[in-house]
This record gives C-alpha cells, structure tokens and sequence, in this order.
C-alpha cells in the first residue's frame, strides 16, 4: 500500500526531509507537468518554503527545480474568508500547524487556522483539484498572479488566466495557460483583467467549494481540453489516481528493515527519484504528442523533458533509470533528441529551456549509458552525431554546447583564462569517453579509437608535484600560487580536493600518474583524514557548499555535492574495498535521515537521493557509461528490486546490526561472488544477492579482472 511507503497521516511534515530549502515538499504525479507546494513566506525570494515556518500564504503551483534556478510559470491559490482590507500576501496569510498538515506525493491537505478552512490540494498530469471547506458565510479563492498576466471570465464558473513569468527562456513571451472550473458559481469585482504582478479574488458564499483545473504551455484552449478529460473525475478519483501513479513507482523496490526510521528515509529520497525531469509535452486531440519550442516560439510535434541540470543527474539519477524504470528513461532519450533538434546542441541544464550552467556536457553519460545497456538503439546514430557536435563545434551562444571547444582540441585541456577550467577539461575528457563507448554500439570505430585517446587528456592537467589537477596557460604553465583548499576560479563547487579525482572513465591510469597505489592509498587517506577547512578566495565569500562540508566532519569529502559521489569507491580501484565499507555506512546512517535536516548538502533534481539508493542497496554506478556498479556496503535487512524487464533481484544482508561495518562474503545466486564490481546485464538477469557482514574488514588479494572498469 501507498501508506505504507509515503505516509499519508498527519504529521506528515516529519516524514520528509528537507535541507537548506533545496527540497520541497512536492506534490504531484511522477514526473508531473506542474507541481504544488505549500508557500510560507514571499519575502525570501526563491526560499519560499520553510518547514519551520508556521505560516501558509497558499498553494503555490510551481515549476521550480531548485532556489538556484527560481520558478517559472508559478501561480498561487490562497483559499480566504471574510473582508479583506487589502488582496496582498501580508493581508490575506494565514497561521498553520505543519505537524497537523498532510505533505503527501499524492495530495497536500492544510487546516488555516485563521479562517477555519480545510482544504486539500490533488493533482493529476495537466492539472488537478483543489476541494475547500469554509466555516464562514463570505469566502473566496485569491489567486496571485506574479509576473504579466491575463484573466477573462467566461461564465460564472470558469475563469481562463494567462501568466508571464520566468527566471530564464529563450522566448520573453513564454505564457502558461489556466482555466479552472468552479462547482459553485462565483462573483470578481475585479476591474484590471490585464496588468502586472496582480491578484484575482473570486467570491462566493457556499460552504464547499471544488476547484478543478486545467494547465498547459502551449494555448488557452490546449488547457480546456486538458481540463475537459478530466471533468467528470470526482476529487476522490484524482487522489486514486494519483495514489495508483505513485504506488506502481515505489513498489518497484520494497524495503524490509529492523529500524522503521530508515525505511522511512529510503522511501522519501525514493519519491524526490521521481520528480525530475519533468514533463514539457501534452496529448493533442488526437492524442499525439505535442510541445512548445521556446527558441523557435512555435508549437511542435514530439515529446520533450524540462527541468534537470545533468551535472548532478548523470551520476545518479538516469542509472537508476535503467534498472527499474526503463521506459520513461527510453522517452527521456527521445525528448533529449528533441532538443537537440530544435536548438542545435544537446541540453546541459533546462530550466523551461537551456540556461548554459556547470562545466561540462555530462547528458553525454547519461547516454553513454543507455547505449551499453541497450536502451534505445534506434536514437544512438542520432545521438552520436549530436555528441561529435558539441565536442567539435563552439556554439556562438555560451549556452550551448562546450566552453573552451577550440582550445580544448588545440591545448589538450582548456586554459586557465576560462572561470573552472580544470573542471571542464576533465568533464570533457570523461565526455569523449563516453562518445567512444557510443560510437561502439553503433560500429563506428574510427571514432571509437580517436575519443578514447582524447579521454586521456585528463593526464594534461595532472601535477605530479602536489598530485592535483591544476590549471594551465596556453603556454602550458601551472598557474601560480596554488592552494589545495582554495575553492573556485578553476574549480566548480569546489577545490582541488573536491575535483582531482573526477576521471571515471581511467582510474587505473590516475593511480599511474599518481605514482602507484600506495601513493594513491596515501592520497585518499589524507582527503578523508584531515580536517574540512576551506578557503574562500576564488569566490570572494562562503558559499554553502563550503558550508555543508565543514558541518559533517568528513575530511575533504564532500558528500554534501555531487563532485564527491564517487569518492569512498576509490578505495575499491586498489583492490581495498575494506577501507570505504565502514565510511559508507557512516554516510547513510550519520548523514541522511527523515526529519528536517533530512540531507548533508544538495538534494538536486533527484542527485543525492539516488545516492542514497544505490548506496542502500549495496551497490553504486561509478562510471556511467561502463555498465558497471561498483560493491559498497549495503543498509537495509532485504531489498526486493522489480526489474524493467520483469525479473525481480532480491538483496539480503546479515548480520546487520551498527557493529557490522564491514562486507565479509557475498553470494551471488547461492554462489560466492568475488568481482568488485556488478554488470548491469547480470543484475537484470534478477535472482539473489547475500552479503554477509562482518565487524572487522575481510581483506582479500583482488585480481585486476576483479577491479571495476578502466581505459588502462
């Protein structure tokens, strides 16, 4: 049931995490066109969630991926009663109790205690219901429409709205249509149908009101015939709905555990897997896939995804995509190719559309992925040639495409002149290594061989002197003055420590260039070993990511952002797998939880959740793009895995107590599994995994076809 994995009862607020205001408490269905959400202040901007706050302004229907990005396309339902002495937020807020409030995926339900109104908010695809019960005589539903807007009543029942507001589009007249149809009539006295940053109160005196309501991007009557599909749902039907969408999702791994506060914490970083990307196309009535190309300002045929940053995601995310949800993850693909399409390049960070943030062309690993792993073959020529373009062509917009693309080709590496140089050239070079394990899928050996020697380029930029990677001048030269702490200006969201280790693609050829094993074993050691101090130089001030870090005490690793994801699996590359297994679970038991400081750091578009999954499990992808996931330490008493292809995989672990801190067998299909490494055609095989645990390390002598995946 439902209620069994996301709980539905009151205090709901408790059950989900949230951290640095990066994780709202989303209602929607799965992978949802719009989502809502409770707004508790205007005054802080993107941070207009707090789950501390005690005060509710309304429902916010938002796009929002992350405060980062801001909201677009956002309007807000604030059920009221009684005079108003002015339609502002300040006037019309209402006080709240959270711990008595439903934060649900499937609904919000909200008691304002100002007014005495109960109301519950259920969404579906393209729109939803909001059912409200009033105490007074006089009551309304205020509708604060931010940015340019638009309204016409249409009847006494139907009101049609238009919003203009965006953090970032190609097109300054992106415009979100609304049309919502009330059971009871309603009166406005507005007059201003037309203006900017307005409200619209419509008036009525029943006692229940239900509110249903269509939305699209695309036009005024794309949003009735969205809400027309959905007229003779009840509101008890949409939350059906929506609990059936929900619910075939997180069936797809049930969790068995000893401490219900851990299961808790899995199933609520389960549900944010599912939030983004978001969906960014509708059903014609012809029921034909359509959207709207914000570049090109004109609606088009075919599907299309928004709202995902792919720095974060590739890591994560679409890995585990590929085991339990391959479907929407094959249409993904489709609705990435899409874009390409219509803007030349393949996306980095959509936020409706390309917002050219963080180094890299990383959507190239969630490709790379796909490829290995056989999911749509019939894309990968396509999309090959759409990743040769960005690795050979500088866009004329920086939004697109590489940075640095000239250079790189010339240089071997993009000089310092360029704002997180290193980082780019090492995005780059895993990028290429990506571009060759596609272009194998597909038969092109040519390019199989010239980008598996450029994904060495990492090598460029490696001193051996410090054992960092460091910036260079056209002319070849380390920069000066180097800092290991110093965090930014070559560095993305970090410092040397945080991005000398990001060369997935060859990590047996980064201990060569460190000097041995030994050396790399040192190496590690000392990152996790000493303290998380940090310099602020290259920013200017402390940045939070700086922050997050020095709060947990985990040395230099910085599990609070995505660049050190990967790290306790460096121990596994020098066949020491023993010395990651204990700060794994220290990870997930210290650092993860279901209350209000649920996350160590970023919960991006799904990013940190699904670390936590795969490191729950047992298991984590390293490299996308390999096919591999590397052994960890796995959490819970039994994991049950339904499979895209309908196997089921079921993981059990015991002895499984705190004082198990180390893998001292596994047993793969009642057989003793000695590799380091899992591949994914094995997994979906399904059958059995047994780990059993141990509380002193088990040091075995690993062969190197027992090391996970790597060039050299």
């Amino acid at each position: 049931m439902l209620t069994q994995t996301i709980d539905t009862r009151h205090g709901t607020a408790n059950q989900y995490s949230f951290s640095n205001g990066n994780c709202l408490p989303y209602t929607g269905v799965p992978f949802g066109m719009n989502y809502f959400a409770p707004q508790t202040t205007d005054q802080k901007g993107s941070w207009w969630f707090h789950p501390e706050d005690r005060t509710f302004q309304g429902y916010r229907l938002t796009h929002q991926p992350s405060p980062w990005m801001g909201d677009f396309s956002h309007v807000l339902f604030t059920p009221v009663s009684g005079a108003l002495s002015e339609q502002s937020l300040f006037h019309t807020q209402s006080s709240y109790r959270p711990e008595e409030s439903t934060f649900c995926p499937t609904h919000l339900s909200i008691k304002q205690l100002r007014y005495g109104i109960q109301s519950t908010l259920t969404p579906s695809m393209y729109g939803g219901v909001l059912t409200m019960n009033y105490q007074q005589k006089a009551n309304g539903l205020l509708l604060t429409l931010p940015g340019r807007y638009h309204y016409e009543v249409l009847d006494d029942q139907t009101v049609a709205i238009e919003v203009i507001n965006f953090s970032g589009c190609e097109d300054p007249d992106f415009t979100f249509y609304l049309v919502l149809s009330f059971e009871q009539p309603f009166t406005t006295t507005q007059a201003q149908a037309t203006g900017e940053d307005g409200t619209l109160l419509l008036s009525f005196t029943a006692k229940q009101q239900i509110v249903r309501f269509g939305t699209s991007f695309i036009s005024q009557t794309q949003a009735h015939l969205n809400l027309l599909r959905e007229k003779d749902l009840q509101p008890n039907d949409y939350l059906l709905q929506s609990q059936q969408l929900w619910q075939e999702l997180l069936q797809r791994i049930e969790i068995e555990h000893h401490d219900a506060q851990q299961v808790a914490t899995f199933y609520h970083n389960f549900y944010r897997t599912f939030l983004f990307p978001q969906t960014f196309y509708e059903r014609d009535e012809q029921n034909q896939a359509i959207h709207y190309d914000t570049l090109n300002k004109q609606v088009r045929s075919g599907v299309l995804y928004t709202n995902n940053g792919f720095w974060d995601t590739y890591k994560t995310v679409y890995p585990l995509y590929s085991l339990i949800a391959q479907e929407k993850y094959e249409e993904m693909l489709e609705g990435f190719l899409t874009s390409y399409k219509e803007t030349g390049f393949l996306p980095k960070w959509l936020s409706p559309d390309e917002r050219g943030l963080m180094p890299g062309t990383l959507i190239d690993a969630v490709i790379a992925d796909a490829a290995v792993k056989k999911l749509r073959p019939d894309l990968m020529p396509e999309l090959l040639e759409a990743m040769k373009k960005a690795a050979t062509i500088q866009s004329d917009n920086p939004n697109y495409g590489r940075q640095g693309t000239t250079d790189y080709l010339n240089y071997g590496y993009v000089p310092s002149s360029y704002h997180e140089s290193v980082n780019h050239t090492l995005d780059y070079a895993y990028s290429d290594f990506c571009i060759s394990q596609v272009a194998q899928t597909v038969g092109a050996t040519e390019d199989v061989n010239h980008y598996q020697q450029q994904a060495r380029n990492y090598q460029n930029i490696f001193d051996p002197i410090t054992g960092f990677m460091r910036a260079k001048d056209t002319q070849g030269v380390f920069r000066e003055d180097f800092l290991s702490i110093r965090w930014g200006k070559d560095y993305a969201e970090g410092s040397s420590w945080q991005s000398s280790f990001a060369v997935y693609q060859d990590f047996a050829g980064l201990i060569q260039q460190h000097g041995g094993a030994k050396v790399f074993e040192e190496k590690l050691i000392e990152l996790c070993n000493q303290a998380p101090t940090f310099n602020v130089e290259g920013y200017g001030f402390e940045i939070h990511e700086m922050s997050e870090m020095a709060a947990i005490e985990f040395g230099q690793l910085a599990i609070s952002n995505q660049p050190s994801f990967h790290y306790p699996f460096l121990f596994s590359y020098i066949g020491k797998p023993e010395m990651a297994q204990p700060l794994i679970k220290q990870l997930l038991t210290q650092t993860f939880h279901s209350g209000t400081d649920g996350y160590p750091g970023d919960e991006d578009n799904g990013s940190m959740s699904g670390w936590y999954i795969f490191n729950s499990l047992g298991f984590y992808p390293v490299t996308p793009g390999s096919g591999e996931y590397v052994l960890g330490m796995p959490l819970f008493d039994k994991a049950t895995l339904h499979l895209s292809n309908g196997h089921t995989l079921t993981i059990e672990s015991s002895p499984n107590y705190p004082q198990q801190q180390f893998l001292h067998r596994v047993m793969r299909n009642e057989q003793e599994y000695t590799k380091l490494f899992y591949r994914h055609e094995d997994l979906m095989t399904g059958g059995t995994i047994f780990n059993q645990l141990g509380i002193v390390p088990n040091a075995k002598t690993y062969q190197q076809e027992d090391y996970p995946f790597s060039l050299s």
